[in-house]
């Protein structure tokens, strides 16, 4: 499972294809749904929320509406729970390793996709996330 912490503009169609999935999938943890994934570490920090659910949610919601704007057809009524969110912290290492992973999996599945994203210096996160100083999160394996 990856829940990307950075904007699902950079993903290619495959990996917005399998954030979506994903996505989901985690929603399906967190409503108590299904016995596998309960203990991912990258549930962690949708945990730490007041409401998880509805973290996730916000998650999706994102995912979705960069579907949309590329005019794939994903289903948001699967979203379980909307509404508005607080900000989810993010280490800025945590950015820079996935921005590494990232652009590596680009390099081999979408070269135009990579090709306008390496030039970046800055990625934006998710926008459920902000960024603060720091290096990877706990929950991350490299």
């Amino acid at each position: 499972m990856r829940l990307w912490s950075l904007h699902p503009k950079y993903l290619d169609r495959m990996g917005l294809l399998a954030l979506w999935r994903e996505g989901l999938l985690a929603q399906k943890v967190l409503l108590g749904r299904t016995r596998g994934y309960r203990f991912h570490p990258q549930l962690d920090r949708f945990r730490a929320c007041n409401d998880p659910v509805l973290a996730i949610g916000c998650y999706l919601h994102e995912v979705l509406k960069e579907a949309e704007r590329r005019g794939y057809r994903f289903d948001g009524s699967k979203i379980a729970k909307k509404g508005r969110c607080r900000k989810i912290r993010v280490r800025k290492g945590q950015i820079d390793v996935e921005w590494a992973r990232l652009l590596g999996k680009l390099l081999k599945r979408d070269r135009e996709r990579y090709a306008m994203n390496r030039a970046l210096a800055r990625p934006l996160p998710h926008p459920l996330f902000t960024i603060v100083s720091g290096g990877i999160e706990a929950w991350e394996r490299v």
